[in-house]
């Protein structure tokens, strides 16, 4: 799959989350890897249900949770970046996300038309200092 259609992929799966479709998962590899590497629930699960688990456990907490995307970076062959906000209300603590301006990032791994590792970050600086990337604003290392 050449790096436009990864892209074009990885739009298409914000597409039906923007909707609220959290449906399929046909775009997931079956040993997908799923990790959430910072924030309230960090951690990783493997295959399509464990993906589906770390992402329900970690939106569970949050009353009308939605992230919405600002834009699309091919990194390379196989990286996806997709710098995101993320809005919802804390059920606990009523902490309102889109109050909080909240910068994140996914970056999603792409092999053969298939998504097999998607990284979640909640915090987008940290996602560009894992990946090597300047952080917003400075150009690019």
């Amino acid at each position: 799959m050449t790096t436009s259609a990864n892209l074009d992929l990885v739009r298409s799966i914000y597409a039906a989350w923007g909707r609220g479709d959290y449906s399929s998962a046909s775009w997931a590899h079956p040993e997908i890897e799923a990790v959430i590497a910072d924030g309230p629930s960090p951690g990783t699960r493997t295959g399509v249900a464990g993906m589906a688990a770390i992402w329900r456990d970690a939106a569970n907490v949050w009353v009308g949770y939605r992230a919405e995307a600002e834009a699309f970076r091919e990194l390379d062959g196989e990286r996806v970046l997709v710098l995101m906000r993320q809005h919802g209300r804390g059920k606990a603590s009523g902490l309102d996300l889109g109050e909080m301006r909240t910068r994140a990032a996914t970056v999603f791994h792409v092999r053969d038309g298939k998504v097999t590792r998607i990284v979640r970050y909640w915090d987008r600086e940290r996602a560009f200092a894992d990946l090597g990337l300047a952080p917003e604003g400075d150009s690019p290392r």
